[in-house]
């Protein structure tokens, strides 16, 4: 029987809960696309955490990074997901993405950067151009800290130029970001169960 693995949703909407976005409409999609594949779920929407600037496990006070840290930590597969703001991922995404810079100096009992072993996939959604641009971004720094990206490991959907249809008010789910979304889960169900039974090596 096949591991049971578990997957954690990021989502970095700018909308605090419980707004509709369109971000967490396409993240649940690649979620339930994962849970067809064995993966649990958890999910965080992070504009309703007091994520502070910083680029440390932990910066004190109020700071709530440290308990969305431990389920970061706790999944196996990382669902990475941002709207679109001037061609750009959104600024919740990006301090997200610099507390785990913090994670560059975390090793676990091997010796290896914490993060080794895990998957991540990166979900982008919005009204303009931008999804490659940002894809590259979330791939780079993802995998910097130690995340492994599978193959098309991203799903995201552009609408129309200059309009303001938004993905979560589309009559059914575009084909195309039908099937990114099934590869996407696919490969990365079967990345992070090869990883939990051959890991990367120490040396």
């Amino acid at each position: 029987m096949d591991e049971q693995l578990s997957a954690l949703l990021i989502n970095c909407t700018l909308k605090p809960s419980p707004a509709g976005s369109s971000t967490h409409v396409l993240g649940e999609q690649v979620m339930n696309a994962l849970a067809e594949h064995g993966a649990t779920a958890d999910r965080i929407r992070a504009v309703d955490h007091r994520i502070l600037p910083g680029v440390q496990t932990d910066m004190g006070g109020e700071d709530e990074w440290p308990e969305l840290r431990a389920r970061v930590l706790a999944a196996d597969i990382v669902v990475f997901a941002t709207p679109t703001w001037l061609g750009q991922h959104s600024s919740v995404a990006q301090r997200v993405l610099e507390r785990l810079d913090a994670e560059l100096s975390e090793t676990d009992d091997q010796g290896r950067p914490i993060l080794f072993d895990k998957v991540a996939l990166a979900v982008v959604v919005g009204n303009e151009d931008g999804a490659h641009h940002i894809t590259a971004i979330l791939f780079q720094a993802l995998n910097d800290v130690g995340f492994t990206i599978p193959a098309q490991g991203s799903v995201y959907w552009n609408g129309e130029a200059m309009q303001t249809t938004d993905y979560k008010d589309l009559p059914s789910v575009p084909e195309k970001v039908a099937q990114a979304t099934s590869t996407a889960a696919a490969n990365a169900a079967h990345l992070a169960r090869s990883l939990t039974q051959a890991g990367y090596s120490a040396g």
